[in-house]
């Protein structure tokens, strides 16, 4: 540490400190310092001053030593010669060093200068560098914040922001000795743009992966689809093992628990992987950003864009394309499934609200295109494949806590169709099996045909299978067991539609009987009725045995609905209406065969040629009565012989009842004026071949009384005592069944003349004039 030069008030002591030196060393010491001085306050002059005046006294001292002491004197002037020559050679030397001293000290004035001079520059670049420092920390960070931007880490970034505000903008900005508010102030302004960037940034990767989204929505439904149709595959294994779980449905709490073990996701497997990475790191960037609500807003429009986007303009319910009913289904599958897991994975994002309206705007812009594309399906398996689809469709959302009674509900619209479509098809079957079959009883060739026809109609053989000889012939004809077949398609063809998903089975239910109904009461019985207007008797025989049969059919069928329906139809029994119609038309096929047996018993006793007033007696009965009988008993052994017992013997009594009507209005034709003992024995006789003929039928005694009549009245023709009928008693006895007004007619005709009756011989004499000769 370098000493403090003295400082000197008044040289002249200084000057005799210096003399008064003990050495040179000390001299030099006492001298240079005072040269100093007084160089340096420009006193130097003052310094000669006081060294000349001490100069002086040392003069006159010697003056007066000399003067007392010459030669001491002359010694001392000698020496204080010397001493002034040493002086004078002192003096210049100092001079010199004084000069020596001033170059030096200007010299080290300079330095000092540049000393100092140095020192500040190093102050300003000790502050320059921290400032730089400083810079470069805010720098950094804001270079860091950019580079994680480019690296695609938004979270980060915006940290990064956020901490280079706290850390170093504000805190520069804050303080106002700092050097970086210019630069802070720069970059504290470029914050927004940068954040926005990010923002930017993170909405475009958003729109990448949405995008994305979109494209897999189809693929992600299909996924979703095939996974259901596992499920399906094992709740059907499950119920075929245990009755009991037949009451539950795919999506139930049982079948829920049942699957827990198959873990499949549909978001996550080795077919498909949906990352929700951007979506969250968006949602996040944006929470931090203060724009949640925007970023919801803006989410929520971009859904119901790309919703807009996945709907086509029309649909394909036959062609397997892009724009097939699958393609379509699968997409709004997709779609609602990343809403769905959107909404559990961000709570916050979506709106239970949003996402419920898209989802039924897709269902009804769905159901729309369906409808509208439905009315080119005329085939009801086609009809069929389409349910299945919407069926695996519903299950597949209603899996994911969507509301499915809108399409629910369509389904029953679709049923209605699928129905229509059945009864349409199949009463185009019934009525080309009723106009194409031969109504003829069924001719079977061997034990595999008869098994087939067995098996499908609802008929029990009278006879064991160990018993039957082929070839051999069934009752009814080939179509009751092709209709059969038809019936039973048709009720599994409506069962069908039950399968994998319907919540209507009860519509189904009472679908089915009134459209069964329908086809038998108006495609089968009414079409048998209509040919019931044929003329030929064993057709009709064959409608009638038809009939019975479709009657018994009936009765079977109405069990097997009741045991087919769901529970939660209405209980007790089912009546088909159809089986009072084949019962009430059984009579009018009945009647029918009355008409045409009656008829050609009409025909017949039409052709009988009584001459009332034979003039002989006839040995034979008549041909008329022969033919009569023949055909009756030939049409009960042949075209009446598979009907039931107690048809054919109405059948028996009715005709027998009408020929004795017949018979009987034959003498009371007003035609007839007379008739003679051999008119009435000829009557007589046919009436007694006639009865005759009924005793050997079986059930001849119920039979005979329908000749009743006819009989008294040839006895009451025979009879020798007329006034007996108007006898009370007696006619109650001998003529009880003798009507009360034909008695007295038939006795006034009869007559004991055997002239030859005169209408014989003018239905001879007109023989010509009928053919123009006269």
């Amino acid at each position: 540490m370098s000493r403090k030069a003295p400082q000197y008030d008044d040289y002249r002591i200084a000057v005799q400190q210096i003399i008064l030196s003990s050495s040179d060393s000390d001299y030099l010491d006492q001298l240079i310092p005072a040269l100093k001085d007084a160089t340096n306050s420009n006193r130097t002059p003052g310094l000669m001053q006081s060294l000349s005046a001490y100069a002086n006294e040392r003069e006159a001292d010697i003056e007066r030593i000399g003067l007392t002491k010459h030669d001491e004197f002359l010694q001392s002037v000698n020496q204080l010669q010397k001493v002034r020559e040493g002086t004078v050679a002192l003096t210049s030397e100092i001079l010199k060093l004084n000069q020596s001293i001033q170059a030096s000290t200007e010299k080290l004035a300079a330095q000092k200068e540049a000393l100092v001079d140095t020192k500040a520059i190093r102050q300003n670049i000790a502050e320059a560098s921290e400032a730089l420092k400083e810079s470069l920390k805010i720098l950094h960070a804001v270079n860091q914040a950019h580079d994680l931007i480019r690296k695609k880490k938004y979270y980060a970034a915006l940290k990064a922001l956020d901490d280079l505000q706290n850390e170093h903008l504000i805190p520069t900005i804050q303080n106002k000795y700092a050097t970086q508010h210019k630069l802070a102030d720069i970059i504290q302004k470029s914050i927004p743009s940068s954040q926005k960037a990010i923002s930017e940034a993170v909405m475009s990767d958003l729109n990448t992966w949405l995008y994305r989204i979109r494209e897999t929505s189809q693929f992600l439904g299909e996924v979703a689809f095939y996974h259901t149709e596992l499920r399906r595959t094992r709740q059907k294994e499950r119920m075929e093992s245990n009755e009991y779980l037949r009451n539950f449905k795919l999506n139930s709490a049982i079948e829920l628990v049942f699957d827990e073990s198959e873990e499949f996701d549909v978001l996550d497997n080795d077919e498909l992987q949906v990352d929700f990475t951007p979506l969250f790191e968006c949602l996040h960037i944006h929470e931090a950003l203060g724009q949640s609500d925007k970023f919801r807003s803006e989410y929520a429009a971009t859904r119901r864009r790309q919703k807009e986007l996945l709907l086509p303009t029309s649909v394909s319910l036959v062609e397997d394309d892009e724009n097939s009913l699958s393609s379509l289904l699968e997409g709004i599958a997709g779609f609602a499934i990343i809403e769905k897991a959107t909404m559990r994975r961000a709570h916050n994002l979506r709106s239970p609200v949003d996402v419920d309206e898209l989802w039924d705007s897709m269902c009804q812009t769905a159901i729309a295109l369906i409808t509208k594309a439905l009315d080119t399906i005329d085939n009801a398996e086609v009809l069929l494949k389409i349910k299945g689809v919407i069926a695996l469709f519903i299950q597949t959302m209603d899996g994911w806590g969507y509301s499915v009674t809108t399409l629910d509900n369509f389904l029953l619209k679709l049923f209605d169709k699928y129905a229509e479509l059945l009864k349409k098809r199949f009463s185009e079957d019934f009525q080309e099996i009723v106009s194409t079959d031969d109504y003829m009883p069924m001719p079977i060739s061997n034990m595999e045909e008869y098994d087939k026809v067995i098996n499908v109609s609802w008929f029990t053989p009278e006879k064991e299978r160990e018993e039957l000889t082929f070839p051999c012939v069934l009752p009814f004809s080939q179509m009751y067991p092709l209709c059969c077949i038809d019936i039973r398609n048709f009720l599994n063809q409506f069962y069908f539609f039950s399968d994998d998903h319907f919540q209507h089975p009860n519509v189904i239910d009472e679908t089915l009987k009134k459209s069964l109904d329908q086809l038998l009461s108006e495609k089968v019985c009414s079409s048998l009725v209509e040919r019931l207007s044929s003329q030929y008797l064993g057709q009709i025989v064959q409608i009638l045995i038809n009939l019975e049969h479709f009657e018994i059919a009936c009765r079977e069928l109405e069990q097997l609905l009741i045991a087919a329906r769901s529970s939660s139809s209405a209980g007790g029994p089912i009546v088909l209406d159809a089986t009072e119609d084949f019962r009430s038309n059984k009579k009018t096929a009945e009647k029918r065969i009355f008409e045409l047996v009656n008829s050609k018993i009409d025909d017949l006793i039409d052709s009988a040629e009584y001459d009332w007033m034979a003039a002989t007696l006839e040995t034979e009965p008549s041909n008329y009565m022969h033919t009569m009988t023949t055909y009756l008993s030939n049409i009960m052994s042949s075209t009446l012989l598979g009907l039931p017992r107690e048809i054919k013997e109405l059948i028996y009594f009715d005709a027998l009842s009408h020929a004795a009507n017949m018979i009987l209005a034959l003498p009371l034709s007003p035609d007839v004026k007379k008739i003679n003992p051999n008119g009435v024995a000829a009557l007589a006789k046919d009436v007694q071949y006639l009865s005759d003929f009924v005793d050997t039928l079986e059930g001849a005694p119920i039979l005979k009384e329908n000749l009743d009549e006819l009989q008294q009245t040839v006895l009451l023709m025979q009879t020798e005592n007329p006034d007996d009928f108007y006898d009370i008693s007696i006619r109650n006895k001998k003529f009880g069944r003798v009507d009360a007004m034909n008695g007295p007619l038939i006795l006034e005709k009869i007559t004991h003349s055997l002239v030859q009756s005169p209408a014989k011989v003018d239905r001879l004499g007109n023989f010509s004039s009928r053919f123009g000769i006269r």
